[in-house]
Order: structure tokens, then C-alpha cells, then sequence
């Protein structure tokens, strides 16, 4: 090949590489509306929270049921002529407010599950978010270390050429070996890492493994998100703060439950009495009321209060754990928003300048091939730094989004 056509030739090949997936498949690429969809209805952490909120459905229901009435029957002698029957009916009179302590904890219980289900919802979201714009910038990270190999390999071809030709020493093609080398085992971990955001992504539905062949591309524009202080101010609001604060409402109401249990039932008992040797039938006509001498349910009630003073710290602390990952996130995302505006506006343009500078150079005889592989490295390797600046930008925007539970 003419040697002023190889530069055109090399990006020309280049630029095959980047069209072509990486990882060919006849299965239709997955967008993230299906991706969050399948989420939705395969999410095992889902699946689990809608039970459990079914669960305090019957808690609520169990809560308001009044308690069963007893049935006895005594009999006395076993004679028929002197035997005495005696059949009684005892209903439970609850005392002390318990049935309404119940049905207020039962009902505080549902709505923390409730809660619970948002919070769920807006971490597997975020979750899937994360890892499909994840799997777009692995997919992006298989191009690059691709066509860096093809970039290594050329260099190592054409500098065993120059070496047999005598214009190079064999130094140089044992340092464009080294290079060709580090590029093919970068290829192998970017294949590898690419496996493994597609299995993460798959995971979030439940599956064991990826049934489809990528991830379509998305929004290409960069995650934002508003300022810190504004993010802060609707942390309360947040489903994850919700669930907090009905956690230690909860805990408050079986306080009252507990409380109110020590207060002794009474039981009214009514019946008749069946006296065959008299002959006749009476009455009977009781209260059974037990003396709370002992057991007023104090150590239960001493349980349950320490218990909601634990839930006031536990809120306390998790109010202050959100509130720095917000702010981790924000400055996160802040951050690689900045290195992405940076690498986009400068770097990029700067490497592909001296890319075609040193390619211009190289067709007038002022640079040798290496020096056109060395820029076509650089460029390469800025377009490598942008992914990874992509890809903390919308980490964080997905933390963001899980902490506040946004849709």
C-alpha cells in the first residue's frame, strides 16, 4: 500500500470498528422502557414488598375483630336423679382501649409497608438505570479497547517492518509488542466487564442471565439534577423518609398497645343451671374481672417504650445518612459533569487535532507511523475518559433518584 494512503486505510478501520457491535446477536436490543418495565414485574425485592404490604392488609383486618365468646358446661354428679347441668356463656368485655390501640398500630403497620413499597420501587428504578447506562458505556469501552487493539496490532506490524528494513532498532518493536499485548488484555476485560454489567442489569428483573443481545442506545445527553439545597429541602418527603417516620409512628402506637393490655378484661358470663333433683332450671349470672397483682404487663410496656426510643435514633440516623448521600451524589455528579464538559470541549478537540496533525505530518514525510499511532492512542484514550466521566454522572444521578424516590 502507498504509504500515503495507509493513514486513510488505518481510519477507515477505525471506524468499521466503532459501527460494528461488539457482541453480535440475532436478539433485539433492550431499551430502558423495557428494561425498567421488566423490573417492574420481576423484581424479586418488589415482589416481596407487595406482600408484605398484603400481609398488613390482614393485620389491619385481624386487628379490629372482637374477641370469640366462650362456651361451658358443667355437670355435677354423675346420677341422673341428683345430677346438676350447668351451661354458661362468657363474653370477653375488653377494657382500657385495646381493640382502637390495635387497629391504630395494625393501621400505622400498612402504611409503613406502603411506604416501604415506594422506597423499594424507587431503588430498583434507580438500580436499573444505573446499570443499563452502565451497559451502554461497557459497550462503548468493548469499541474503544477494540479499535486501540487494531491500533497496536498495525504498530506492531509496520515497526517489525522498519526493523527488518533497518530504520528502527528491535527496542522499538519490543515496546510495540508490550503495547499490543496490553491492548488485547484491555479488550479481554472490557468483553468481560461487559458480561458482567449485562448479567447486573438481567439480575434486576430476577434473571440468572441476559436474554438480549444490548442495550439500545438512549438519552445521550448528560444526567442533571437540581442544586444541592433544593435536593435537600424534599429529602422529607422522600419515600425513604416517609417509611422512617411511620416506622417510629409505629413503634409509638404499640407502645399504646402494650399499655393498654394493662388494663384487665372482664368477662360477663350467663347461662342456666339444669337441678334434676329439684327439678327445676336457674339462672346463672356472673363477672370474672382478674386482679392485676402481678403481671400489669410492665415489662412489655418497658420493652415496647425503649423500643420507640430506639426508632428516634435509628430516624435520626437515617435522616443524616440520606442527607450525605445527597450530598455525596450532588458533588459526584457535579464533578463528572465537569470532567465530561472539559474532555468534550478541550480534550477531545486538542486529541483529535494532533491526531490529524500528526497524520498530515506523517503523508509529508515529517512523522513516522508511530508517531500517527501514538495520536491515534491518545484520542482514543480521552474518548475512554469521557465514558468513564459518563458513566459517574449518571451513578450519581441514580443515587439521587433512589434517595428521593423520583420516577
Amino acid at each position: 500500500m502507498p504509504r500515503s494512503l495507509w493513514p486513510l486505510a488505518l481510519a477507515a478501520a477505525l471506524f468499521v470498528l466503532h459501527a460494528q457491535p461488539a457482541t453480535p446477536s440475532t436478539s433485539p436490543d433492550l431499551t430502558l422502557a423495557q428494561a425498567l418495565a421488566r423490573a417492574e414485574s420481576g423484581s424479586p425485592q418488589l415482589s416481596a414488598a407487595r406482600l408484605e404490604l398484603a400481609a398488613n392488609e390482614g393485620s389491619v383486618v385481624q386487628a379490629g375483630v372482637l374477641p370469640n365468646p366462650e362456651l361451658g358446661v358443667e355437670l355435677e354428679d354423675f346420677q341422673k336423679a341428683t345430677r346438676t347441668t350447668t351451661a354458661t356463656l362468657s363474653i370477653p368485655l375488653e377494657l382500657g382501649g385495646k381493640r382502637a390501640a390495635r387497629v391504630s398500630a395494625a393501621e400505622r403497620g400498612r402504611a409503613l409497608a406502603g411506604a416501604e413499597l415506594e422506597s423499594t420501587r424507587a431503588s430498583v428504578r434507580a438500580a436499573t438505570i444505573a446499570a443499563y447506562f452502565e451497559l451502554l458505556v461497557a459497550q462503548e469501552r468493548v469499541q474503544v479497547a477494540a479499535a486501540t487493539h487494531e491500533i497496536a496490532t498495525r504498530a506492531t506490524t509496520s515497526a517489525q517492518r522498519r526493523v527488518q528494513a533497518g530504520r528502527i532498532s528491535p527496542v522499538d518493536a519490543t515496546r510495540a509488542q508490550v503495547a499490543q499485548a496490553n491492548a488485547a488484555l484491555a479488550l479481554s476485560e472490557a468483553r468481560a466487564a461487559l458480561e458482567a454489567a449485562r448479567r447486573q442489569l438481567a439480575l434486576q428483573w430476577g434473571a440468572d442471565a441476559a436474554d438480549f443481545a444490548r442495550a439500545a442506545p438512549a438519552n445521550p445527553a448528560m444526567p442533571q439534577r437540581p442544586g444541592l439545597d433544593a435536593l435537600l429541602g424534599r429529602l422529607d418527603e422522600s419515600p425513604a423518609m416517609r417509611a422512617s417516620r411511620l416506622s417510629l409512628e409505629h413503634r409509638r402506637a404499640l407502645v399504646d398497645v402494650e399499655v393498654s393490655k394493662g388494663t384487665p378484661d372482664m368477662s360477663l358470663v350467663v347461662g342456666a343451671k339444669r337441678d334434676n333433683e329439684l327439678g327445676r332450671n336457674q339462672a346463672v349470672v356472673g363477672l370474672n374481672i382478674p386482679l392485676p397483682l402481678f403481671d400489669r404487663n410492665q415489662g412489655n410496656v418497658q420493652e415496647a417504650n425503649q423500643r420507640a426510643l430506639k426508632a428516634e435514633d435509628e430516624h435520626r440516623a437515617r435522616q443524616a445518612s440520606l442527607r450525605h448521600e445527597l450530598r455525596n451524589a450532588s458533588a459526584q455528579l457535579d464533578s463528572a459533569r465537569n470532567t465530561e464538559q472539559q474532555l468534550r470541549t478541550v480534550v477531545l478537540p486538542a486529541a483529535q487535532q494532533a491526531q490529524e496533525a500528526a497524520t498530515v505530518g506523517f503523508e509529508a514525510g515529517k512523522f513516522n507511523q508511530l508517531d500517527v499511532l501514538d495520536a491515534q492512542r491518545t484520542l482514543l484514550e480521552a474518548r475512554e475518559r469521557l465514558l468513564d466521566a459518563q458513566a459517574r454522572a449518571w451513578q450519581a444521578a441514580s443515587a439521587i433518584d433512589r434517595v428521593l424516590g423520583d420516577q
